[in-house]
């Protein structure tokens, strides 16, 4: 497996995107992941990610994309959500990316008023679509498992059912998330029942209540286990570490070097890093 960072985790220093880059090699990781928007950014920092991710020799594994339109009630909102994420799709293609992490929403109105398998339909079909373009592209699109009681895929048995209903198992797979994992109570020898289906990994700590995204060690999630159950699932792509804000803004590069060393740990342990 490689290693790899959502450059998100910069977002607090305020400082240019190309500076988080080389941050990030300056550490060590083997590869990056980008939080953007296609609709908010312009040509020269599209450039500016793919040349400096060049230049440190950082092959682009994702893009982020929050989507919680795709199963909106209302079919604009739908239908300028599904032209929205193609737009992340052909740049997931300009940046050279393997695959689009797409986050999907939550039912609303406590799964009142709206049945939820009609949400659930909303979805099925809008990623089926958003999938014949990825793979028109030759890329994947990652769904991530979200711990929110009102999520849409909020465990592993809806994450197989999700991804079997859409059915393009070449092209639409699952994201693990580890501390979503654990924060859902998910065991982690449940893990096996996405074997083959895994198109991307997130990883990073909490304190078992509140979603955190901290470097491990400073939560109680058993990332060890769940990146060993992971691992004999037979995946062996890329670990990218996700990281929400440092207690201590003026120590973001301290604290994503920490996040990088304690996983290090872990996958060197486990024989599961190269």
């Amino acid at each position: 497996m490689k290693l790899g960072l959502i450059n998100s985790a910069w977002a607090q220093s305020g400082r240019e995107t190309a500076w988080g880059i080389r941050e990030t090699k300056q550490i060590g990781f083997d590869t990056l992941d980008i939080f953007t928007d296609p609709l908010d950014i312009d040509a020269k920092e599209k450039r500016v990610i793919l040349d400096t991710a060049e230049e440190c020799g950082l092959p682009i594994i994702s893009v982020c994309c929050v989507a919680v339109g795709l199963i909106d009630f209302n079919p604009s909102v739908q239908r300028f959500n599904v032209d929205r994420v193609m737009r992340f799709l052909d740049l997931c293609y300009e940046l050279r990316a393997k695959n689009l992490l797409l986050v999907l929403g939550e039912y609303i109105w406590q799964q009142e008023v709206i049945p939820p398998e009609t949400q659930w339909q909303f979805a099925v079909d809008n990623v089926r679509k958003l999938g014949k373009h990825a793979k028109s592209l030759g890329l994947e699109i990652a769904i991530e498992l979200e711990p929110f009681k009102l999520s849409l895929i909020n465990d592993v048995d809806r994450m197989a059912s999700f991804l079997e209903d859409v059915g393009l198992p070449r092209t639409v797979k699952a994201n693990c998330d580890i501390s979503h994992l654990h924060l859902v109570r998910t065991p982690p020898k449940e893990v096996a029942k996405l074997k083959g289906r895994i198109g991307h990994v997130h990883l990073s700590d909490c304190d078992g209540k509140v979603h955190g995204d901290l470097p491990p060690g400073r939560g109680i999630t058993p990332v060890k286990k769940y990146l060993e159950a992971i691992r004999d699932t037979g995946y062996n792509g890329v670990v990218s570490i996700e990281l929400e804000y440092s207690p201590h803004p003026d120590k973001i590069v301290e604290w994503v070097t920490e996040a990088y060393r304690e996983t290090d740990k872990i996958m060197q342990s486990l024989k599961c890093r190269g």
